[in-house]
């Protein structure tokens, strides 16, 4: 079986270097990587040429895109029998694709996915995130669970595999940004295809560094779910609300004072016990207080991103004229 890896990157080369780097201390290298540069202003050619005597690594300049389009510009070039995604900001274990290669030879998988982790190098708020973004208590829960909503396991682009029989079937990703990766497991889906999580295929993904950022991101994934459901509307269901309606609780509160104080109290008292409960479970995962607190502060960011994105996308989708479709293609990366 051979592997290549389709890498998008925009403006991040040295996450670009770390990543080449931990796919250089595989225990079973993959066969080729595809880096593909999408319109950056901080290129990557540099960094891509240090690893040519240790991968087998193309390079390709394309204008931007989004990194949809940037992977199907490197899926039409990549001429192994199985693909695997990754973001630049990934970081993958030496064990990683010896694990999916024993997976798919024993119990094959036309796609398959794999959670994430924080690395021990990272800081203390990168950690908070990796645990908000992976928490029971937040958005997070789910995306490294054998099941996913409605049954079969929809894989997600930050660390994805699937054949070239599935790409040969169901083309690339129809659209750049705003959910591509899970049209993309759709349609995989819909075709009839095996996927599964393999639990042990994780990688160190190290996401955004600050709140500022994390909240920028988590607002375009509450977009990304409305904008799924301008394709897929059977596939936007009562759960995927929730932090919307966290968001409308957390900007209920000062009002409950007016309308009766116990009222505000037990409105308080609830946020209260949500951050308790993150803080004990944190605490309980990473050994460390200062990421505890701070898995706090990234939960709220988190919840209330993706309820700002969610409730703005869906007021602006319920405005828009029947059979509009957003395609995404032209909207940037976020920062």
């Amino acid at each position: 079986m051979r592997f290549s890896v389709i890498i998008p990157v925009y403006n991040r080369p040295d996450e670009l270097r770390e990543l080449l780097d931990s796919l250089c201390r595989q225990t079973r290298i993959p066969d080729e990587i595809v880096v593909v540069e999408d319109g950056s202003v901080s290129r990557s050619d540099q960094v891509v040429e240090q690893f040519k005597n240790r991968l087998t690594i193309q390079y390709y300049f394309k204008p931007n895109g989004g990194q949809g389009f940037a992977r199907n510009y490197g899926f039409e070039r990549a001429t192994g029998d199985y693909f695997v995604i990754f973001d630049s900001d990934a970081l993958v274990p030496p064990h990683y694709f010896e694990s999916v290669e024993q997976r798919l030879t024993t119990d094959w998988l036309d796609a398959y996915g794999g959670p994430d982790a924080a690395h021990p190098s990272f800081t203390p708020i990168q950690k908070a995130i990796s645990y908000s973004m992976t928490s029971p208590f937040t958005t997070g829960g789910i995306r490294g669970s054998k099941k996913n909503l409605g049954g079969q396991y929809h894989p997600r682009s930050f660390n994805m595999g699937f054949s070239r029989k599935v790409y040969e079937t169901i083309g690339g990703y129809k659209i750049s940004r705003m959910g591509e990766d899970i049209e993309f497991a759709i349609r995989i889906i819909e075709n009839r295809f095996k996927t599964g999580l393999i639990p042990e295929a994780f990688i160190y993904h190290k996401r955004r560094t600050n709140l500022g950022q994390f909240y920028r991101q988590t607002r375009f994934f509450g977009r990304a779910r409305i904008n799924i459901a301008r394709f897929y509307p059977s596939e936007l269901r009562l759960v995927h609300t929730f932090p919307a309606l966290f968001t409308l609780f957390v900007f209920s509160v000062p009002v409950w004072w007016f309308i009766h104080p116990v009222l505000f109290g037990i409105a308080v008292s609830a946020l209260l016990l949500f951050s308790v409960l993150v803080f004990g479970d944190a605490f309980r995962k990473e050994k460390s207080l200062k990421v505890a607190f701070l898995s706090i502060e990234a939960a709220f960011v988190q919840l209330l991103g993706y309820g700002i994105g969610f409730l703005k996308e869906g007021w602006k989708r319920l405005r828009e004229p029947k059979g509009h479709l957003e395609t995404g293609a032209n909207i940037e990366y976020p920062s």
